[in-house]
């Protein structure tokens, strides 16, 4: 099986405030990124804001009492809700090229290189990075992340797993700690013009709101942009001209360090090809400390992903470790989630490995798992995180919900008795039968599509990785809650009699 190398031109559907940019274009895109004289004078378009609204069920704390719920209660005391939002800001066509281009074929090389000189070092960071399996067949992923975690528990056998999340990761980034990484990086004092260029589009970035382009009550102007299609633009203005005398509200980045004697701006958007190979960088300073300072001298096994950080030593170097990682953390003006901090002990009893939850008050909660990268490990068993699975249950039931909704329309429509549910797609995204990859032929376009298997895949695969069969056992009832969810609605070719 041969790996493919990633490409950095990729054809993006999304309207935006300039045309798309199809593969026949590539060639000319590429002469333009080619001249650094170009990227070093190019204007960059605002980006586009949207958010993406995570429902969560954890456990909270009420007045003293611990709860599982949606909602949570507030430093100040107020009820709010448990949803996760996160920013995402994306770019134009032209202007995601460039980035992309700077990132997969001059600024990563020269990361790569850097990190290839110490081993740890480079073992120690596993997000936003292509890394060989060892058999060099295909790149790691999350569940070979997860499968270096707890194996060198299982290894150790007592020892303390801290998970420690860094508090609102890109936005708080510092401007000048970047520019200096990101210089040092590709052996420069200061940034070439034309990577100074990006760094200013990054970090003193504008944005429009996607809700204030839906601007016909809520959606988007259908009339408008079929008109730009007929001009050949699949963009949401005919040039930027219009997006500037238009009503539509141009922000600007206005996130501040927290220093009142000094108001400069930090951040940096979530969401651009670039953006994650930039956090990356940012972090080396403190990857390099916690390697040469913790792991090195008191033997400490340290891996981060992105802003999850783990770290795994004795149970007697708990403070020590804490406090020296909070401490690093500050130096790069960043702040660690002491609420999202998790500690958890490993022992091994009776020739069993038990996993047990350390809490504030260094009391004990047995068999409480370490939650990593969508698993939780227990020491005896490893299992998907059960807000995953939940999530998995919850699409497959709104989907079910959402096809009863169109069917009932399609009867009221064209008066129909009955009408039928296609279970092809059903069965295909949620159910065993669509484990398996294929091409499905795409009409009126002139590539078939991959599809690349459902969530069962990545999960009957992680359970092999993983040595963990009781996975598998998670996942066995799937078949019968999706009949059992189908049977719920009234589809002509659903038999509600038929027992299971």
């Amino acid at each position: 099986m041969k790996k493919k190398e990633k490409d950095w031109f990729k054809d993006r559907g999304y309207p935006h405030f300039s045309n798309k940019t199809p593969k026949s274009v590539r060639k000319n895109v590429l002469g333009y990124i080619l001249n650094t004289k170009n990227i070093a004078k190019h204007s960059f378009s605002p980006l586009i804001f949207k958010e993406i609204k995570q429902r969560r069920y954890k456990e909270s704390e009420f007045n003293g009492v611990l709860k599982r719920s949606h909602k949570k209660q507030n430093k100040k005391g107020k009820i709010v809700s448990n949803t996760k939002i996160r920013p995402i800001l994306y770019a134009t066509h032209i202007d995601a090229h460039i980035y992309s281009y700077y990132t997969q074929k001059i600024i990563t090389p020269k990361y790569e290189s850097y990190l290839k000189k110490n081993k740890l070092l480079s073992d120690s960071i596993t997000a936003y990075r292509r890394i060989e399996t060892d058999d060099k067949l295909k790149f790691k992923n999350n569940v070979h992340f997860a499968k270096d975690v707890f194996d060198e528990i299982k290894k150790r056998e007592n020892c303390v797993a801290l998970v420690l999340d860094i508090e609102n990761f890109f936005p708080t980034l510092n401007h000048k700690k970047i520019k200096l990484a990101w210089a040092k990086i590709l052996g420069y004092k200061s940034l070439p013009k034309d990577h100074y260029n990006l760094f200013k589009a990054i970090t003193k970035f504008s944005y429009v709101n996607l809700k204030d382009l839906k601007t016909k009550n809520g959606h988007f102007d259908e009339k408008e942009l079929a008109k730009h299609k007929k001009n050949g633009k699949h963009t949401f203005f005919d040039n930027i001209q219009d997006l500037l005398e238009s009503d539509i509200v141009i922000h600007k980045n206005q996130k501040h360090n927290e220093n009142k004697d000094c108001k400069k701006l930090r951040g940096i958007p979530q969401g651009l090809p670039i953006s994650a190979l930039i956090a990356n960088i940012y972090m080396l300073a403190f990857d390099e400390a916690v390697i040469n300072e913790l792991t090195i001298k008191h033997n400490v096994f340290y891996r981060r992903y992105s802003d999850d950080i783990v770290v795994l030593c004795k149970e007697n170097q708990i403070d020590f470790v804490e406090d020296f990682i909070i401490n690093e953390v500050k130096k790069i003006e960043l702040t660690i989630s002491k609420e999202k901090t998790e500690k958890t002990l490993f022992k091994n009893h009776n020739n069993r490995l038990l996993s047990f939850k350390i809490k504030k008050d260094n009391t004990l909660q047995e068999n409480f798992p370490l939650n990593y990268l969508g698993f939780e490990f227990y020491g005896y068993q490893t299992l998907i995180k059960s807000k995953n699975l939940a999530q998995f249950y919850r699409e497959m039931k709104q989907t079910v919900k959402r096809k009863h909704k169109r069917v009932e329309t399609i009867k009221e429509k064209y008066l129909l008795d009955e009408a039928p549910l296609f279970k092809r797609k059903v069965y295909r995204l949620y159910s065993f039968k669509g484990v398996k990859s294929r091409w499905l032929p795409q009409k009126g376009k002139e590539y078939d599509r991959k599809f690349r298997g459902n969530y069962l895949r990545y999960a009957y695969r992680a359970a092999d990785d993983l040595n963990a069969p009781e996975i598998k056992r998670q996942l066995r009832n799937h078949w019968k809650i999706l009949q059992t969810t189908m049977k719920k609605y009234d589809f002509s070719n659903v038999d509600n009699d038929k027992t299971i």
